[in-house]
């Protein structure tokens, strides 16, 4: 049997570090793990922005990784009918998530219980990223 892989891919415009970073500030047991700049690569040297060609943040042992688009070839902003769900080990640790996801974001759901969940949210952040914080 072949074991297969599903890794999230973030496409952004342009805001690849800066989300990388605040993700490794908020979120606990993350951390960037590979940051590489088109300018960097030889195939892109006119590339004069500092845009990531390809990024990968450790989110508590899972990849996740990141692009930014350069101006030419824009990538279509997200929407929440995709979005990371992310298991808290506690209620504290889901409120610090659930605080910092929400600033500048756009809170669809919660705080709230949902079934055997004891709390859980629906956030889209200031990337346009949506995220499911859960406390179990």
């Amino acid at each position: 049997m072949v074991k297969s892989k599903v890794t999230p891919f973030i496409t952004l415009n342009g805001k690849a570090k800066e989300a990388m970073t605040f993700y490794a500030e908020v979120l606990p047991d993350t951390k960037v793990t590979r940051m590489d700049f088109y300018r960097d690569s030889p195939d892109f040297v006119a590339v004069e922005e500092e845009l990531v060609l390809y990024g990968c943040l450790s989110v508590k042992g899972a990849e996740v990784f990141f692009l930014d688009m350069q101006k030419e070839y824009p990538a279509p902003m997200p929407n929440w009918s995709s979005s990371l769900y992310l298991e808290c080990d506690s209620e504290t640790e889901f409120d610090q998530i659930f605080a910092a996801l929400s600033v500048e974001g756009t809170v669809m759901m919660g705080p709230e219980a949902v079934g055997n969940i004891r709390k859980c949210a629906w956030i889209t952040d200031k990337f346009g990223i949506t995220w499911q914080p859960v406390w179990e």
